[in-house]
């Protein structure tokens, strides 16, 4: 009985003496162990805040800084990538102004160019005359006693033949009159380099003619718009070394476009 008495009392002491443990163990845990951790926490709180903060503080001086110095490269730059625009737009406008005329300039002279050696015609129109034509007296075999004058527009305006050409063979005081039904519809219009025709009939084919003889020079004058005299300087035509036989049955026509209906008269 005592010894179970015993080994009672030591249960109870062990049972207490472990709940003391238990209980130390427990306070020591509450205390200095919360205590801990909750400094540790805290300190890595205040830590981070700092941290964070201060990122903070730098990234919006950061950002501040870059916004001040886009605002003064933005006052300054803009107005300099201005001006440089602008400057850039005048200075290739003549480039461009050159360019273009330079291609007006190239276009215009493919144009212009002249197609042959012939003289370049212009807008005025003048009256044929000896100094800007070349007049030629050719005797014919067909019709017989006829000869054909060419005359060849060598200036560099059209010209008219008015009417028709005043003749005179040698000494003579009088120009031979005209065929009236040879007349043409219209002004002979020569323009540069081109001719036109008149004959005249130089004596009567049957021998019927009077004071026949023969001459050794020509002169030819253009009548102007008028018809009233002759105008401008004359031509002097070459005759056969020969020269031609003429009598009172002389006459000429009206200037003509073709050479056709100039012998057909």
């Amino acid at each position: 009985m005592s010894s179970i008495r015993n080994s009672r009392t030591r249960l109870l002491t062990a049972a207490a003496t472990v709940a003391l443990a238990t209980l130390s163990l427990t306070a020591c845990g509450d205390g200095m162990g919360v205590a801990d951790a909750g400094a540790s926490v805290g300190a890595s709180s205040v830590t981070t805040e700092s941290k964070e903060s201060k990122e903070s503080k730098e990234s919006k001086e950061s950002t501040d800084s870059a916004k001040s110095a886009e605002s003064t490269s933005g006052s300054s730059g803009s107005g300099s990538s201005s001006d440089d625009a602008k400057q850039a737009a005048v200075t290739s406008k003549p480039a461009a102004h050159a360019a273009a005329s330079n291609t007006s300039a190239a276009h215009a002279a493919a144009t212009k160019a002249p197609a042959s050696k012939a003289p370049a015609s212009s807008d005025k129109v003048v009256t044929c005359e000896g100094s800007n034509t070349k007049t030629v007296a050719a005797p014919l075999n067909r019709p017989v006693n006829h000869m054909l004058l060419t005359v060849t527009n060598t200036g560099s305006d059209t010209c008219y033949l008015y009417y028709y050409p005043a003749v005179r063979f040698g000494e003579a005081q009088a120009v031979p009159p005209v065929i009236e039904e040879s007349q043409p519809q219209a002004v002979v219009t020569l323009e540069p380099g081109e001719s036109g025709y008149a004959s005249v009939n130089l004596s009567a084919a049957d021998g019927s003619g009077a004071h026949g003889r023969t001459e050794k020079d020509l002169a030819v004058y253009f009548y102007g718009r008028s018809g009233s005299e002759s105008v401008g300087k004359g031509a002097r035509p070459s005759l056969p070394a020969k020269g031609v036989y003429i009598d009172d049955s002389l006459t000429v026509t009206y200037w003509q476009q073709s050479m056709d209906d100039a012998i057909s008269w």
